[in-house]
Formats: C-alpha cells, structure tokens, sequence
C-alpha cells in the first residue's frame, strides 16, 4: 500500500477522473511525487468498476482500491448478502478472504468472522478498508487459510472457502482438486474444524463432477444475479448422508428461486406447444432440473431436450414467459411473410441451426417486439414459434 493514495487530494483527484480516457491520464503521467503512474490508474480503473458491484465500497470514504483483477474476482454485494443467509452462528472463517467483500457480508451474521488472505499487500488493504468501513468484528490474518485453521484449536460454526480457479501449471482450472487450495485433499482436516463449510465456485463448474469429487454434499445454490450466473456455492455438512437439494436463485429487483431435489425422478409429459412458453432463467438451466420444473409446475414440455415449457393458461414463471401467437415450420419463405419489416429477437433450443446461421440465411435483423423460438417438437420437427412477450 501507498499511503499517499489516502490523502484527500488525491482521493478527489481519482473520484474526479472515473470517468477521463485513461490513455490521456497515462499521457499525462501522474501529478503526484509520491505516486507513480500505475498506481494512480490501478485506483481509477479498480474504483470504476465498483461503481454498480460494490456501491458501498465505492461510495465510502477513504477506501484503497487493490488491482482491477481483485475486483473482477471478488463477489458482488447482492451475492455476498445472499450467501450470509445461508448461514447462522456465532463464527465464521473465511480462508481465502481476497478483498473481503464475502466477510463484511458476515459480519452482519456472526459476532466474530476471521479473514485470512495469502497475498500481504492485499491483506493489508482489506484492513485499512474495515477501518473506513467502521467494522471491527473481522480480524484479518496474513497468510495461508488452511494452514491457519489446522494450526489453532478454535472450532467455527461455519468456514467459507473460494479457491482460486488459476493454477501456475493448467491456467484457468474447473475441477475442485486443481484449484487452490485444494478443497478434496483438505476436506477432512477442515471438517475437523468446522461441521459446515460453504465453497463457492465457478459459474462454468460442472455440478455432478463437483459432486463426485466431495463428500457430505448437502445443498447446491446456483447464483445468477440479473439472469447471469455467476456463483455455484456448494454446501458441505459433516457426516450428512441425504438427498442433495438444488436451489436455483436469479437475484433481481423481485428474486426467482426454485428447487428441488438433486437425482430424483421427475414426471415430464410431452406436448404441442400451447397458447403460452415458458423459457427458464439462466440459473435453471445451469441446474439441469428440467423434468423438476415440468412437474413442479405442471408444465409441458415441447421435447425431451428443447427445455422449452408450454401450458393453455397462463402461469408465474421463473423466467421468460411469451404467448404463442403462431407455429410454423422451419421455411425461409414462411417466415418472412409473417415479418414485414425483417426485425425479430430470435432463440434457438435444441436446434439444427445457431442464431448466427439463421440471421444469415434469413437476413432477418436483431431487435423489435416479435420473438421467435427455432425448437425441435415432440415429433421431431424443425419448428419455429412466433410469440410476443408477456
């Protein structure tokens, strides 16, 4: 850390120029003797993107910004606040802390939370960082995490682990065991620790692999925030034996969550596509609970891997949700009779074709209240169905 970032001149300085071209600012170098160049651009650049993930970081006083990197792999508030009430209890460890944003999320669910963070200077910020934030229920702890869980006698009622998906030898991994730290290998002694640990993953993470490579796996939750996936958080309870439940969770100005259970035979039942669709959020489609969401809301599907959903009457949805308004088949000269102007939004689910091809051949362009979803019906014809959104 800097400390000439903290002072009043120069935190006006990066708050005044959030929004300059940087390629000036470098051009200009910096006007500060004490800081160089770099440094004052990693502050713009990394407060800059806080702007609508960490608004409380941003619009807090005096807080040093770590690298752009740090900020793109940290959680964002609303997923930080959601995953603090998965959890209860008195104390939790967070072993990989990076910039804390998970911890000052628990703080405001446990008397006492433990930040520990391999990386010194980042450490360090983190700590200056509470002191704006006026938090002073996080200790912080330079260092590897699990080595400090397994060298202390204290037992949590929760630890929390985000392990870091870019290994020195494979680069960008996706399996739990190439990652650091290594959360198979460590498993035992950290439930030696704690009887409950949460581990967060990447949106990309295949769940039955995950599944596979642990034990004690008792809850999923599929995080998408504004119908992106962005966390998978796998809950691991000591000695539990149960079925796994998937919670499916599209966080938003009204939040959609659905779930169910993880490997449990589900009634599916085929049909034409009725007067209403049903497209489901990306978090639902991350889950794989397709016959789950045909039976749980009785529901039809148009076939066994269209994941498209079709009812006469119209139903609350986890999703998008359209009228059917025409059926037609799959033919270039059809089509564009039913659009004068050329214009629609168009998806593809279980298709031949992707979107890209279809535009081409089509030339119909992007855009327009007209929606059209190229599928594959129960007959194992090449449909499109032309809807206006509800």
């Amino acid at each position: 850390m800097n400390p000439s970032i903290l002072l009043p001149e120069v935190q006006d300085f990066i708050h005044q120029n959030l929004k300059a071209d940087i390629t000036k600012l470098v051009l200009k170098g910096s006007p500060f003797p004490t800081i160089n160049t770099t440094e004052l651009i990693e502050q713009i650049e990394a407060k800059k993107r806080c702007e609508r993930k960490l608004p409380t970081w941003y619009n807090t006083s005096a807080i040093y910004f770590p690298n752009k990197l740090n900020i793109e792999q940290t959680s964002s508030e609303a997923t930080a606040a959601y995953k603090s009430k998965l959890m209860s209890g008195t104390s939790i460890i967070d072993i990989t802390g990076g910039f804390g944003v998970d911890c000052y999320a628990f703080s405001k669910q446990f008397d006492s939370v433990t930040h520990c963070e391999l990386n010194e200077s980042l450490s360090d910020i983190v700590k200056h960082n509470l002191k704006s934030l006026k938090v002073d229920t996080i200790k912080t702890h330079k260092g590897n995490g699990v080595t400090y869980i397994t060298n202390n006698n204290t037992h949590y009622d929760w630890i929390y682990v985000d392990p870091s998906r870019r290994n020195d030898v494979k680069g960008k991994v996706f399996l739990l065991e190439d990652c650091l730290p290594n959360i198979p290998l460590h498993l035992n002694a950290l439930l030696e620790k704690s009887n409950n640990i949460l581990i967060k993953n990447s949106p990309l993470i295949d769940l039955t692999s995950c599944i596979n490579e642990l034990s004690f796996v008792k809850e999923i939750h599929i995080i998408a925030l504004y119908n992106e996936v962005k966390e998978v958080l796998v809950h691991v309870e000591k000695e539990y034996q149960g079925t796994i439940q998937i919670h499916a969770v599209n966080l938003q100005e009204t939040t959609d969550e659905f779930s169910f259970t993880y490997q449990k035979d589900y009634n599916v039942v085929l049909s034409e596509p009725l007067k209403y669709i049903y497209e489901p959020n990306s978090a639902i489609l991350k889950s794989g609970g397709f016959e789950a969401v045909s039976e749980l809301f009785d529901l039809y599907k148009l076939h066994k891997h269209s994941h498209i959903y079709t009812s006469a009457s119209e139903i609350t949805f986890p999703g998008r949700s359209f009228e059917v308004l025409e059926i037609l088949p799959y033919n270039k000269k059809q089509l564009l009779k039913k659009l004068p102007h050329k214009k629609a939004n168009i998806t593809t689910r279980n298709f031949k074709e992707s979107v890209a091809s279809i535009r081409k051949k089509t030339g119909i362009k992007d855009g327009g209240s007209v929606y059209l979803f190229f599928t594959t019906n129960k007959k194992e014809e090449q449909i499109v169905l032309l809807c206006k959104k509800l």
